[in-house]
């Protein structure tokens, strides 16, 4: 039996669909709400879905857990509210650590880029406390994911209880199907593509780095498959441990993005640059790239998809169609 919280989300919804697919036994933990949510399961539905104020009563019942994917989070870059957030980024994740760590389950987690910060200090996914401390991440969101990541790595090197296998998970910027009911936190390539259909030029923000052409920040932009494969790998492998990167290895720039979404969508490159909104300004983050050497070095040899490709798949496999859902 397989638990993934957050499984009904973008990512969590998108490894479902694999698992199921596998024929595994899993129960996800989220929410469904009022607005279509369910339907990123409805291909591919899940053993039993647990909304998350049940999910102390379930572990009660000690169920026969291999796997925790704990993918669930507050995952908003402008999030305001730190105690909230703060209890679902940090505390919930060190409750099922300390569970996975007593009923030897192996436990998998979504830590992130936005850990990194500016990248002044890099973007290597280094696991000694010591460098994992000289991090500082720009946004309440980016804090919680790595005071997470230094408690683990701090519990570790003083030889604290720890799962079976524990592998965090850096995610950069992925994108793909099942993402429709984040609102401000769609992906880039949605948000293009919505703007395009509506008949007007794909809007991207004006660089605010002195010396850096507008559209040319660039992020590592990460296909959602290749982020599941990543994860199906780490099931495969128990003896794999530790904080990993998940990116491409690289970047590639919003003006890449934006002229691959329009080429997909068959729509002239119309581009129009505006500036950044002031909420966003301190937290922006211009450049990010996985150094992708450590889980290499583990052993995964999968491709990752290119820009070009991916963004075809998202426009003319989802967005284009009636059926929106993976």
């Amino acid at each position: 039996m397989i638990l993934i919280t957050g499984g009904a989300g973008f990512i969590g919804s998108n490894l479902q669909a694999a698992l199921a697919q596998r024929g595994l036994e899993t129960i996800v933990v989220d929410t469904l709400g009022c607005k279509g949510k369910w339907q990123n399961l409805a291909k591919h539905a899940p053993d039993r879905i647990i909304h998350p104020d049940g999910l102390d009563a379930f572990l009660d019942t000690k169920p026969a857990l291999e796997m925790v994917f704990h993918l669930g989070a507050v995952s908003s870059t402008s999030a305001t509210d730190g105690d909230h957030t703060w209890a679902m980024n940090v505390e919930l994740s060190r409750r099922l650590w300390m569970l996975c760590a007593e009923r030897e389950v192996r436990f998998l987690y979504a830590s992130s880029a936005s850990t990194y910060g500016d990248g002044s200090n890099g973007f290597d996914d280094d696991n000694d406390p010591m460098a994992l401390a000289k991090l500082r991440p720009l946004s309440l969101y980016g804090w919680t994911k790595h005071s997470f990541d230094l408690n683990v790595v701090r519990r570790l090197a003083i030889g604290r209880e720890r799962p079976p296998q524990w592998v965090g998970m850096k995610f950069f910027n992925v994108y793909g199907p099942n993402e429709y009911h984040k609102e401000n936190m769609i992906s880039v390539v949605k948000i293009k593509y919505d703007e395009i259909a509506a008949g007007v030029p794909a809007r991207l923000f004006r660089s605010e780095v002195p010396g850096l052409p507008d559209g040319e920040q660039a992020r590592d932009f990460i296909w959602v498959g290749d982020v599941v494969d990543v994860m199906l790998w780490l099931f495969d492998h128990p003896d794999v441990n530790g904080l990993y990167n998940v990116g491409t290895g690289r970047a590639r720039t919003y003006l890449d993005l934006a002229n691959a979404v329009c080429d997909a969508a068959g729509k002239p490159r119309t581009i129009e640059f505006i500036d950044t909104p002031a909420i966003l300004k301190a937290q922006y983050q211009s450049f990010t790239q996985a150094p992708m050497d450590r889980l290499r070095a583990a052993g995964y040899s999968g491709q990752f998809t290119p820009l070009e490709e991916g963004v075809r798949r998202y426009v003319q496999d989802h967005l284009a169609v009636a059926d929106l859902y993976a």
